[in-house]
């Protein structure tokens, strides 16, 4: 597994990667995220994305279905 890097070093050039971050119930999630209109954004579910503040990133696997 590739260690996970500050999101501070994360592309923002609208490529996919997975992040790291916590919702308003204090969880950890992991997801694909992208960022484009000045943010983070990821699919909750497969109909809805969010805008999210994550705090880590690594590529994303080689085999995800997300790509």
């Amino acid at each position: 597994m590739v260690d996970r890097k500050p999101i501070s070093t994360a592309p923002t050039d609208g490529s996919k990667i997975t992040v790291q971050w916590k919702d308003s119930n204090g969880v950890i999630n992991e997801s694909i995220a992208q960022y484009r209109d000045a943010g983070w954004w990821t699919y909750i579910d497969s109909d809805t994305q969010k805008r999210v503040e994550p705090t880590s990133w690594r590529p994303v696997a080689e085999d995800s279905d997300d790509e």
